[in-house]
């Protein structure tokens, strides 16, 4: 079992207070006159309700079979149409170009270089349409926060993890009570721009919430849309 496998087992409980990112996301899929397509789909969490609100299909994509499980017997109990296959989006490859991808949950942070990132990026730019969307969020790292956490079992959160903090690898781990372990990548605002720039995208825009507040130096949450050029 990998480690995400391993996640899966609690992570209905883990993602059940997450709920304010799907109305953004949905919104970005009401706009999309074309495929829409999630990266790093989990359980189903903004991909049932993304189906539900819209009436369109969307194709979703993890690298977890067992997430994959959780997501298809979610979509059968919602009654919607959730396109789901296994594969890592390191190697995203689309049959018809989308109108919308977008990977929410700060998935994105689970690539651990900048080659897979740079190699995302630009396999997400080429899978777009003319004018189609990428949209996706991330944590603004605070070094204090981190500090805080390092070496702490979170004993209020929805499943009981530890918080491990590497800043010499800009990472930080999420361990279990039974040791299955998975980290997360923080990139600045001008890493996330460059690559943006590297695959050919262009931003249109960056908010600090899913409000759309603007992004300012309070703001704890990078929330992007970006665009490639038509």
């Amino acid at each position: 079992m990998n480690a995400w496998d391993a996640f899966a087992v609690d992570y209905e409980k883990w993602a059940a207070e997450v709920t304010e990112d799907i109305p953004f996301y949905v919104e970005l899929a009401r706009e999309a006159h074309g495929p829409v397509v999630e990266l790093a789909v989990g359980n189903g969490r903004v991909a049932i309700p993304v189906a539900e609100s819209t009436g369109k299909p969307v194709h979703g994509i993890d690298i977890s079979p067992a997430m994959l499980a959780q997501a298809c017997a979610n979509a059968d109990s919602a009654g919607v149409e959730v396109e789901l296959r296994e594969g890592d989006m390191r190697d995203l490859a689309l049959d018809e170009p989308a109108a919308l991808i977008y990977c929410p949950a700060r998935g994105l942070m689970h690539l651990p270089t900048w080659a897979d990132r740079r190699r995302t990026f630009e396999r997400i730019a080429a899978a777009l349409e003319p004018g189609g969307r990428f949209a996706w969020n991330a944590f603004v790292f605070d070094p204090q926060v981190a500090a805080s956490l390092h070496g702490h079992w979170q004993e209020d959160a929805p499943v009981r993890h530890r918080v491990d903090y590497s800043p010499t690898d800009a990472r930080i781990d999420l361990t279990l009570e039974d040791g299955a372990t998975i980290p997360l990548y923080w990139s600045t605002r001008a890493e996330w721009e460059g690559l943006l720039d590297v695959a050919g995208l262009e931003t249109e825009a960056l908010y600090g919430w899913f409000d759309r507040r603007p992004f300012d130096p309070e703001s704890r949450e990078f929330v992007w849309v970006a665009r490639r050029p038509a």
